[in-house]
């Protein structure tokens, strides 16, 4: 059991010893950690002495020299972040060659290509870009016919990073990829011009293709319907022939023509619609003087 103890109370002190040497050691300037995407400018008396841009660890008297053990004293050191960053400009206002009010909103990509330009050359190269990228956008896309401004995306993006990447690198910005999201119209009063416009014109072809289709059917029927009596005037014609030549060859058969006759009568009086009379057997000049005398009584 005191071994143990012992093991665990060594152990722990190990763990705080090698926090504290760390400790010291980091704040005495012995090494430094990058982390990954980021950098480290040291700054000492108002000189760049060092910039650690490799992720991993580093020994800074290897790096800065006898400044090492002083720029954490009286030197400040600056961590940029160096990953890829984006942002969207929302509704830029340009006019087009027509002089329609339109509104382009920008998406671009940037990231710090020289950490010492970034950290001195401009006190804003975040906000400077934005207005930059502002600035050729209104410059590049203004007086740009309007079908060109609503299908040409691609080469108006090309055109503001052309414009923008130039200025972009003085500031330690490296601008990345712009792309043109939307193109839309700012007055109000066009919009509601344009989708009544729209919705009018969506009626009309509406109406066309109903028409059309009517159209179309009133002639398939009419040519069904000439057709259909072209064919039942033949038919009329060859009937009574047909008519002949069967009953011809059904009276060769005597049985079967008396059979077919009588099936015909019954099926004509079974589609009569008239009353039939049924009198009974026996009283048939009873019941007709009896009708008879009174007709005369009335």
């Amino acid at each position: 059991m005191n071994v143990l103890i012992a093991f665990l109370a060594t152990l722990l002190a190990c763990f705080l010893l090698e926090a504290i040497l760390s400790g010291l050691c980091r704040i005495l300037g012995f090494y430094a950690i990058v982390q990954e995407g980021t950098c480290r400018v040291y700054v000492l008396f108002g000189k760049v002495i060092g910039v650690l841009e490799e992720p991993g660890l580093h020994i800074l008297p290897a790096v800065l020299g006898p400044n090492a053990f002083i720029v954490n004293w009286l030197g400040t050191c600056r961590v940029l972040d160096m990953r890829l960053d984006q942002e969207y400009l929302r509704s830029e206002p340009v006019n087009s060659e027509e002089g329609a009010p339109m509104g382009i909103g920008i998406w671009y990509e940037m990231r710090i290509s020289d950490p010492v330009a970034y950290l001195f050359k401009n006190t804003d190269p975040r906000g400077s870009l934005r207005a930059n990228v502002s600035n050729s956008t209104v410059r590049c896309l203004s007086n740009m016919p309007l079908a060109a401004m609503l299908e040409t995306r691609h080469e108006m993006s090309r055109s503001v990073r052309m414009e923008v990447s130039s200025k972009s690198q003085e500031w330690g910005y490296k601008l990345g990829s712009v792309y043109i999201r939307k193109v839309h119209f700012r007055d109000t009063g066009m919009i509601q011009q344009i989708e009544q416009k729209v919705v009018n014109r969506l009626r009309q072809v509406t109406s066309a293709i109903k028409q059309a289709g009517a159209n179309q059917v009133s002639v398939i029927k009419s040519s069904a319907e000439r057709e259909a009596a072209i064919e039942l005037a033949k038919a009329a014609i060859i009937r009574p022939a047909t008519m002949r030549a069967a009953f011809a060859e059904i009276a060769t058969e005597p049985e079967v023509c008396t059979a077919l006759f009588e099936i015909l009568e019954t099926q004509r009086i079974l589609a009569n619609t008239g009353k039939l009379v049924l009198l009974p057997k026996g009283q048939k000049g009873d019941l007709i003087a009896s009708l008879q005398a009174a007709g005369k009584a009335e």
